[in-house]
């Protein structure tokens, strides 16, 4: 494993955001939802998720998740990712989300 400085983790824009809709997303190779999250000052934007395993998308509404706002944009399929969905691979390799344990503001960053 490589170290990092922490200037370097400083770097990462990893920040809060609520879901706002998530939609199938049927050309995605592997199974998965787009979903729109609200970042407070760092706006709505969209990223798909191969998380279709574990959620359903009428629970993913309204919850709260951490995703990297300041990675550039990424082509999937027909559809434009404009942040990063964090998570974690369960024994099977399908993705749990990472989630904050109490609500806080929107755009928070991890520190």
């Amino acid at each position: 494993m490589e170290t990092i400085s922490w200037h370097d983790f400083e770097k990462v824009e990893l920040r809060t955001g609520t879901i706002l809709q998530v939609l199938d997303f049927p050309e995605a190779r592997k199974p998965a939802y787009k979903l729109q999250v609200d970042f407070g000052a760092f706006g709505i934007r969209w990223s798909s998720a191969q998380i279709t395993k574990h959620y359903t998308r009428e629970e993913l509404v309204g919850r709260q998740i951490l995703g990297v706002v300041n990675f550039p944009k990424k082509q999937i399929a027909n559809f434009m990712s404009e942040f990063l969905v964090t998570g974690f691979a369960d024994e099977n390799g399908d993705i749990v989300l990472a989630a904050v344990e109490k609500l806080v503001p929107n755009g928070s960053k991890l520190i």
